[in-house]
């Protein structure tokens, strides 16, 4: 049976300094992961056949869905996560479809 993980603690900080060094550390590693997932999206893509199917309403509620649970879990206040993880699926979805027409192109 696997526990609920636990909610990230911030380190205590002594001065704003602190805290400012630690975001910038966060800051380094979201963009990190988010140019990860940014590859993601450029081999769905590449995979899909159909420009249709890139705007997926279905998925795009379903990720949502998953985020906010997660977010629950950590006690990431959804009135962030999610305005933010819509964000993050509409720049997507937009670079995915430039992508898109960009492999369709250089096909023909």
């Amino acid at each position: 049976m696997t526990s609920a993980p636990t909610p990230p603690k911030a380190k205590h900080c002594e001065t704003m300094a602190d805290v400012r060094r630690e975001i910038d550390r966060l800051d380094r590693e979201l963009v990190r992961l988010m140019a990860e997932r940014l590859r993601y999206i450029e081999e769905a893509a590449r995979v899909k056949q159909d420009r249709g199917t890139v705007r997926d309403e279905a998925r795009i509620e379903d990720v949502v869905a998953k985020v906010l649970a997660e977010a629950g879990k950590v006690n990431l206040a959804p009135e962030v996560a999610e305005p933010v993880w819509r964000l993050l699926i509409e720049r997507s979805i937009a670079h995915e479809y430039v992508k898109f027409d960009a492999n369709k192109s250089a096909a023909e």
